[in-house]
């Protein structure tokens, strides 16, 4: 017996250092004073006791460094180097680019809460709210989503002009430069505003702010080129474009074609030294009506005439697109969403070595360049366009579910359309959470490229959920296009979003994991710096360190995973109290667990865990929804815990956690060495899956918040275009629900006398009728229910055209096609 109680000891004592991470001097000393009272007092015999001393010796060795490091640090970093794989410049400018934030915590197994804790809520400064409450909610007024898709395919000219007269392309710019300056968040709640309404708008406005000219400039410029090219940017009379993506290079846009060749030749009647560019780009917003082309080459010096390097890199460079040679103006339509989109192309055209962002200096650097900023600009534009999409579906369908009656009850009380209503409803949270916290971060300097790219993937394919189920509740109405649908170019425009700034299935299975594993790990960059490092010493020393760091984080891992996973994470210490306590706790468990079996699919795989994308996948799942449902916490903090959004953040909570356990269950489950994923499974899930999806009866509880009028249903969907305005859809429906729930007993009454016999007319209009001439109702309620009802005729009401509508082949286009192609001038 006394035996047992050395061992519990022993081990609890061992399994206690790991979990509280104790460093291993402190851990040695602690357990060579535990053997010593051991071999004091316990019983047993000499050679056992003997045994574990040699054992506390080798322990003890591990603490000199003169003595490790020549004899086991060496050994081991001369493996590692075979193991891990070569790193081509561009990936590492990828890896090394924006900062690590909340996603690096999560890496570590044991997130410090009070640094999220301590990120200020994001809020709007006086001239953020008087742009949105002003020029934004005018621009929303002026928009017809149909007209701008259908009939113009284009915004109209004087669309246009108040975009540009207002600054809408000058968010970002400074003041200075007549720009409006605004913060991460101001930007994204302008996004958030106009995408409620109109995709095209959004598209065209979100361009000029993010990854472009504008952003390149201001971080990269030369002082000319800055006040040559941003009073006009902010003015709008310079209309920036950025062209990256090639026919021959898509989401493998380091592997450009397009090239540039440094050479001599003539211009403006001299000759200088310049750059003979020939590319060939597509996909490009603003091209068509750009006056201003970033280009990304490849830069060539084949004659040396600026250094000695030949291939000189990726180049980022700004040309007037009224330079000689220069094509655009033709069109793409991506999916009836007709924003400005389309091809440029020029070949030999001669631009002088000024057009490089940054001067001739920068040569080169273009990839590093777009790098550092999509790590900010991808966090913004396309979670905020996605989240305004989603607030206007949710507040749509929530009042549309309450109006559409069948079968005598709203359609949002039956349990299939209340689950979409409470998918879509959970999902808008979980978007605005993670891109409103964020800003805040951005606002304070993070520059957060692992979050980024969780946030545009995460967003925009949640917003494909919403939409799809959005589109499901509303049925025929949002299938049948016209003027009076506000919802299905939002859903065709929905891929588009999920195709730009990394295609979503490359962002999931390559970059999440991919690019975290190592930027986000808080050892894994210190060793592959280290293994590179060309002063051997120096390299040795510092792999050293980052080698015993990581072998103690992973201990503690596996003691914390296996720990948290026995006790339900019920002891783990959080900063919450209350009934969002238990949810920290279990990101904290998920976070341990995660890191664990990230650290083990690393050691076993090395580099090919390049190559298994979809382990990397579920991995970075698992990351993601840790992230985001840290995000929905502080998000609810920051709205201060108000009571009634509680049924929505447990949704989401459970929704995300959940989506964890699954998708390291998913990995364990394919992990190609069976006996690391049988260890693995043992430590993470020794009381096998327990951890539960949102219930029927939550869900319930958050489609009541959303079919009736509540706090939470507007804290939901803030920051949407809703003004109650006969041309703003959103306005109407909430004003049509709002009357539905007052009619609510004139209506039973009516219903009431129908099953009494009292009214017999099978057309509502006519019951109506006969219900004041039989006494059930008065005239004051009888015109309630006659007001109602042409109400909710106008918001299910579906359009239908005479056939010569629906063509775009006009008679005179179609004899110019008909006629012999010799014949047309």
């Amino acid at each position: 017996m006394m035996a047992f109680t050395w061992f519990l000891l022993f081990f609890g004592t061992a399994g206690f250092l790991s979990y509280r991470r104790i460093s291993l001097p402190l851990s040695t000393l602690t357990i060579g004073l535990l053997l010593a009272v051991y071999s004091y007092f316990g019983a047993a015999i000499i050679l056992w006791k003997a045994l574990l001393w040699v054992l506390f010796a080798a322990l003890l060795m591990l603490n000199i460094k003169a003595l490790r490091r020549p004899f086991l640090t060496r050994p081991m970093m001369n493996f590692y180097r075979k193991l891990v794989p070569s790193m081509s410049s561009t990936e590492r400018e990828a890896l090394e680019a924006g900062s690590v934030w909340w996603e690096g915590e999560l890496f570590t197994g044991l997130p410090d809460w009070d640094k999220l804790e301590k990120l200020p809520a994001a809020t709007l400064s006086r001239e953020e709210q008087a742009f949105i409450d002003g020029p934004v909610e005018e621009l929303c007024r002026m928009l017809d989503d149909w007209h701008i898709t259908h009939e113009r395919g284009d915004l109209p000219p004087e669309v246009w002009e108040f975009i540009k007269k207002n600054g809408f392309f000058a968010m970002i710019i400074p003041k200075k430069y007549g720009g409006l300056e605004f913060s991460a968040y101001g930007h994204s709640q302008v996004l958030i505003k106009v995408a409620s309404v109109s995709a095209t708008a959004v598209s065209t406005i979100a361009v000029p702010n993010s990854l472009g000219p504008a952003e390149l400039l201001l971080h990269y410029g030369t002082d000319e080129q800055n006040d040559r090219y941003l009073p006009g940017l902010a003015s709008g009379e310079e209309v920036p474009c950025f062209a990256l993506t090639s026919p021959r290079a898509g989401s493998d846009a380091a592997s450009i074609p397009d090239t540039g060749i440094i050479c001599k030749d003539q211009w403006e009647g001299k000759e200088i030294t310049g750059i003979r560019l020939t590319w060939d780009k597509r996909y490009i917003t603003l091209a068509p009506i750009a006056t201003v082309l970033g280009l990304a080459f490849r830069l060539y010096d084949p004659d040396h005439l600026i250094g000695e390097e030949e291939d000189l890199g990726i180049t980022a460079a700004l040309i007037p697109t009224k330079t000689k040679g220069v094509v655009y103006g033709r069109r793409h339509l991506p999916l009836n969403n007709p924003f400005q989109n389309g091809p440029t192309s020029g070949k030999n055209v001669f631009v002088p070595l000024d057009v490089i962002i940054g001067g001739p200096e920068m040569a080169g650097q273009g990839w590093r360049m777009l790098m550092e900023q999509l790590a900010v600009g991808r966090c913004i534009s396309l979670p905020s366009n996605a989240t305004g999409g989603a607030k206007a579906a949710a507040y749509a369908t929530g009042a549309y579910a309450r109006i559409r009656q069948q079968f005598n009850l709203p359609i949002g009380r039956f349990e299939g359309v209340s689950e979409a209503i409470a998918r879509l409803t959970g999902m808008t949270y979980i978007m605005d959470a993670g891109r409103s916290v964020t800003a805040a971060a951005v606002g304070e300097g993070a520059k957060p490229s692992v979050a980024s790219a969780i946030l545009k993937y995460h967003c925009t394919e949640m917003g494909r959920v919403v939409a799809n189920d959005a589109m499901d509740v509303h049925g025929g109405k949002g299938v049948c296009l016209g003027p009076s649908n506000y919802l299905a170019r939002g859903w065709q425009s929905v891929p588009i979003a999920i195709t730009v700034e990394g295609a979503n299935i490359l962002t999931r299975s390559l970059i999440i994991f991919g690019q975290g594993a190592i930027r986000c790990h808080p050892y894994v960059l210190k060793e592959l710096e280290a293994a590179r490092n060309e002063d051997r010493v120096e390299g040795l020393k510092n792999f050293d360190e980052a080698l015993f760091g990581h072998i103690g984080f992973a201990i503690s891992n596996a003691v914390r995973s296996i720990s948290l996973a026995l006790t339900n994470a019920r002891y783990t210490a959080v900063p919450a109290e209350g009934p969002t306590r238990r949810y920290y706790q279990h990101i904290n468990r998920y976070s341990a667990a995660f890191a664990l079996a990230a650290d083990w699919a690393m050691l076993t795989l090395g580099g090919d865990l390049k190559k298994r994308e979809l382990l990397s996948a579920r991995l970075g799942d698992v990351l993601s929804a840790t992230f985001l449902a840290s995000m929905v916490l502080k998000h609810y903090e920051n709205q201060g815990r108000p009571a009634d959004d509680l049924p929505i953040v447990t949704w989401a909570c459970r929704h995300l956690l959940y989506t964890a356990q699954e998708q390291l269950h998913g990995f364990l489950r394919n992990f190609p060495n069976r006996g690391v994923a049988t260890m693995l499974r043992f430590l993470v899930f020794p009381r096998g899956l327990t951890y539960n999806a949102p219930s029927d009866k939550l869900g319930a509880e958050v489609t009541a918040l959303m079919i009736s009028p509540s706090m939470a249903r507007e804290r939901v969907t803030h920051g949407a275009y809703k003004t109650a305005d006969p041309g703003n859809p959103l306005g109407m429906l909430q004003q049509t629900m709002e009357m539905a729930i007052a009619a609510e007993p004139v209506e039973k009454m009516l219903k009431q006398a129908v099953r009494d016999g009292k009214v017999s007319s099978p057309h509502p209009l006519e019951q109506i009728d006969e219900a004041v001439i039989a006494g059930v109702l008065t005239e004051d309620q009888a015109q309630t229910l006659r007001e109602l009802d042409k109400a909710v005729m106008e918001v299910v009401k579906v359009d239908d055209f005479d056939s010569h509508e629906l063509g775009t082949l006009t008679a005179e286009l179609e004899s110019s096609i008909d006629q012999p192609k010799d014949a047309v001038a």
